[in-house]
Parts: C-alpha cells; structure tokens; sequence
C-alpha cells in the first residue's frame, strides 16, 4: 500500500493531509518505510467493521465537497466516519465495510468520473464481490440536460443490490440546483443508520476550538466588482477571449492553483423579452418559486434556466401543450429525430414550432429549473495576485436554425456586466488538479485555447514558491497573429527560466492543420525522458476531441519511446493516474 492511500483512506483534515505530505517529502527511503508501517497500522486500526464509511467519485469537486459535508454531520453526530475518495480504493475494499454512503457524479454522456472509472469498472465487472453485509445508500449526482441523467449513481446503486447490499435508503437524483435534495438525503440517511450498531466518538466539549471562515457557496456567493476586461485576441481574429479579473480585497475568498470560479450569470433581456411575447404572458406577473415570490421578468433574469433543452422538460411541457407533433417525437422509439431536433436549440424554439393554446405564468416557470452557475478554471494564483481572482473565459456566439445564439454566461461576462459592477461568484475546489507536493517536480501542460487558465495559474504559483522543477507547456489555436492567448506573459517566462520549453501548435498558420498533440509526438523522445523522469503531465480544455487525441498520442509515445506494446502503454498510463502524475480538467 503507498503512503498517499494511507493518508487518504484516514481521517485527517485538508490542512493535516499537506503538512504531512511535507514531511515525507523530506524523508529518505528508510525513514518512509518505517513511516509506512507505522501508517499501515494505523489505516489497519481505522477499517473498523462498524465505522460509516462515505464514499465519494468527483469530477468537478461537487461530490467530494458533500462528502466532506456528510463527514462533518456524522462528526457533529458523534459517529464514527471516514471520507475515501474512488481513486484511492479498490472495490474489493467493500468487502470488509458494514456502513456506506456514496456520493457520486456522473460525467459526459453517463459516464463515471475519470479518476472514479477505475473503482467503477472493478465493482460492474467483478462478480465474484460479496457484499451481503454492507448496508448502504447512494446520492447521484448529474445534469438533466444530459440524457442519461445521474447514470453512474443509477449503476452503482443497482450493482451494490444485486451483490447483496442491503439498501438502506431510496437512492436520490440530483440535477445542479443539488442542496435540498442532499439535505433531505443526508438527514433520512442519518435517520436510517441511527438505528444500526454504529462506532461513536466522543463530542466536541466545550474546549475545543472551532474556527469559523466566511464560506462563500451557491447558496451564499460573494459579489465581487469586476475589475479588469480584455478581450486577448487581436483584431482579426474570429474568436473573442476574455481576461477577466475579479476584485477580493476584504473578502475572505480563499482559492487554490487548480480550483474553479463559479459564476451565477443572468439571462439577456432581449431573450426574455421573446419567449414572453410567444407565450403572451404578462411580465408583471407574481410567481413563486418554492417559498420565495419573484415579478416574472426578474424570475427569468435571474432565478430560472430559459435555454437548456432537455428530454425531461419536452415531456412536462407537452403535458401542458398536448402538442401532436410534439408527442409524436418524443415517442418515437428511435430518439435520433428527437436529438437531431434538440440539437442547437432552446426552450424558444419549442414554444414556436410547437405552441400551447394556453399556458399560465406558475406552470410556466414549474416547467423550468434553476438557472446554474458556470465554472471557469482559475487563470491566476493568489500568491501572486492576493486580491483578486482571474478567468479566461471564450466568448460563445454561433447560429443555428435561423437564429443567432450565445452562451449566457459568457457573454453576460463579455457584454453585459460593467467594470465596478459586481458579479455572484464563489470558488468550487478541484482537489484532482493540483501542483505536485515537492515542487522539484517537473511538469508538462497542455492546454490548448482556453485551456490554458489553470496552466497560468500554475506558473504563477511556481515562481511565487521559487520552485525549482522545470515546466513544459504545449498550446495550441488558430492563429499566431490573432490567437497567442498571453503572449508576452509566455515569453517572460522564458527570460526569466520559469518556462523551460514551449511548444505552440496553431492550426490554420499553414496548409496542413496543426495540434498540440502533433507537437507532442515532434518531441515524442524527450517528453517521454520527462515522463519517466518522475514529470507530471497536466491537460486542460476540451473533451470531446482535443483531450482524447492527446490521450491516443501520449499512449502512442509511451509504447514507442519504451519500446512497449500498446497494452504495456495502457498500463502505464494507468499508473500515472493512480500516482496522479497524469491530470485532466476537461469539459
């Protein structure tokens, strides 16, 4: 077992995981061992059949921060609980637990967590797992513009049954707007294992200390004034990239290199103003939306969804509508001509090409869901900048079906918030993304367009730390004239050594398009010496096609500069994850 799984799979707090990390960081070989047996006992010691073991599969950081929520109420309960993340267990492991909740996300098109795919794929493929005394309950977590909706906690739930779990609680789906469905999760899961043979410790007297931080969430985010707004393409260019820069002087926000910003946008007026028209309502109107009475005009700018198309809400509206065209669709037994019709379309679309003869303020917005924040990768480090929070941010403007569309929060970034006025916002942390603990370790980023925020970040941290490992960056876009996102920044870097090496791909500078992962395969030999030299190997950006060609050429380099099969290459590469040197935040 390595040490960072022991730490891991115990109950130590954020704070107390890092400091011991320093510390064996600074250790020779014989003093680690001994170091591991004594934690080996330890972690043996806390596998204690009646403790409440919770769970978690993260992608975004959504799972793991409920997970660590669950652990304070168990705490606060007096009961016995660790936290265990996907990726640092097995799913043998649940052989030897009485007591489990899971908190997983579902990522993609159903799809689990990347650095949960593993433990995943154990317990779906191995039937050989006796769980006949595990008592459990699952919260799944996912988006219902997805259609399959909170598919991996579905899985997972249905897999720990018929391995002969016993259910302790109805699994619950959650969409974005997750906090009242985990409350009245936890809190009938509390109740449910209140009634089983439960490890308790002893609760806080009234002598510990308890410091209390101003914590900034969705339910309680910070307005920040925006304070900077460049658009870093040059003229000519057809994309539109926004530096953005968030005030935090006095605030109390706390960010780390790697976490994302959370955004809570509002709609545009003109977009509203149309659906209004459509469905002839009165903007005026008084509508509630759970205990709270909103005028309709400002429940749509501010509070409720009016774009995202889902299966989910074709259905409830047609409830309404009674639309045959409509019903037809959604019947048909081959979904293709339904999501052939979804695509590139929003809940204005739906209200002209199959109209209702009469729908009501209230059932119109029951039809709808929260309006979520969006999440942007940190392009900044609070080291360097302790008073403020910077984003990278691409513009989203295109048309389809005969209308010009726009991505709402980016454009209410780009176009419709000023410099001093203040924006939602609060920090979503991404433990899976992080600088290496001993910061003589080399790294390699990748991140093409705006993937090259967190990599920012990075280099910033590195050189606020002095940290001596050397630093390879590979990014990419159109081109080099127009698209070289901090370009002087880059080139900084460079004079001052922080920059060890750049390779930039811009894909439309010549007559055969080129990407990163080209480039990568240029330097096959020498970033494979950097890989196998103990680097780390960081990707940010997009996951449909950047992140997995740069997957299939990393797999591709390790099996020809190692002179491996291509199954050896995947086992490789599978290594670096579970020593996390091979790191993605993709979306």
């Amino acid at each position: 077992m390595k040490i960072s799984n022991i730490i891991n799979n115990n109950n130590l707090s954020n704070s107390e995981k890092i400091k011991l990390e320093e510390l064996i960081s600074k250790l020779d070989s014989k003093d680690r061992e001994s170091l591991l047996n004594y934690l080996t006992e330890l972690s043996d010691q806390n596998t204690n059949s009646s403790q409440l073991n919770i769970l978690f599969g993260t992608e975004s950081g959504n799972s793991e921060n409920l997970a660590e929520l669950t652990l304070n109420k168990a705490k606060d309960l007096g009961i016995d609980a660790r936290l265990i993340n996907m990726a640092d267990t097995n799913a043998s492991s649940l052989e030897e637990m009485t007591n489990l909740l899971v908190l997983i996300s579902t990522w993609g098109e159903g799809e689990p967590p990347e650095s949960a795919e593993e433990f995943y794929n154990q317990l779906m493929n191995n039937d050989a797992l006796n769980l006949k005394n595990l008592n459990y309950g699952v919260l799944a977590l996912g988006d219902t513009s997805y259609e399959l909706f909170c598919q991996t906690g579905k899985d997972l739930d249905t897999r720990l049954e018929k391995l002969g779990a016993k259910r302790l609680i109805k699994r619950v789906d959650c969409d974005v707007d997750f906090d009242e469905d985990y409350n009245k999760w936890s809190e009938e899961a509390f109740k449910a294992l209140s009634s089983l043979s439960i490890s308790r410790n002893k609760l806080l007297n009234g002598n510990d200390k308890v410091i209390n931080e101003i914590s900034y969430s969705r339910k309680n985010p910070y307005e920040s004034l925006l304070k900077e707004k460049i658009n870093l393409n040059a003229t000519g260019s057809s994309k539109q990239t926004m530096h953005l820069e968030f005030d935090l002087k006095n605030s109390g926000l706390k960010y780390n290199v790697g976490d994302s910003l959370a955004v809570q946008p509002e709609n545009p007026d003109e977009l509203i103003e149309k659906i209004l028209d459509q469905l002839k309502l009165d903007p005026e109107t008084t509508i509630a939306i759970k205990d709270d009475k909103y005028l309709l005009k400002n429940a749509l700018k501010t509070q409720l969804d009016i774009t995202t198309l889902s299966i989910p809400f074709l259905k409830r509206y047609n409830e309404i509508a009674n639309n045959k065209k409509l019903k037809k669709l959604i019947e048909d037994p081959d979904n293709t001509p339904l999501k052939e019709y979804m695509y590139g379309r929003d809940i204005l679309d739906v209200f002209t090409d199959f109209p209702a003869l009469k729908i009501e303020p209230q059932p119109f917005v029951d039809l709808l869901r929260k309006l979520p924040p969006r999440l942007y990768s940190i392009s900044s480090s609070q080291k360097a900048h302790p008073n403020s929070v910077h984003l990278t941010v691409g513009v989203v403007r295109y048309n389809t079906n005969n209308r010009d569309r726009i991505g709402i929060c980016s454009t209410f970034l780009s176009d419709r918030i000023e410099l001093d006025s203040a924006a939602k916002i609060f920090v979503t942390p991404n433990k899976n993304f992080k600088l290496p603990q001993n910061s003589d370790a080399p790294i390699i980023m990748v991140g093409p367009g705006t993937g090259i925020a967190p990599f920012r970040a990075f280099l910033q941290e590195r050189k606020s730390i002095k940290a001596k490992g050397k630093n390879w960056l590979f990014f990419g876009d159109q081109h080099f004239l127009f698209d070289f996102l901090y370009q002087s920044e880059w080139q900084a870097y460079q004079k001052e050594g922080i920059l060890t090496k750049i390779d930039l791909a811009f894909s439309r500078d010549q007559k055969e398009k080129v990407y990163v992962q080209d480039k990568m395969r240029d330097s096959s030999k020498e970033l494979f010496n950097w890989i196998d030299s103990g680097a780390y190997f960081y990707v940010c950006g997009d996951a449909s096609r950047m992140a997995k060609d740069v997957d299939i050429a990393l797999h591709e380099i390790i099996s020809k500069e190692a002179a491996i099969s291509s199954e050896e290459a995947v086992e490789y590469v599978k290594n670096l994850k579970k020593e996390k040197r091979y790191l993605r935040d993709v979306y």
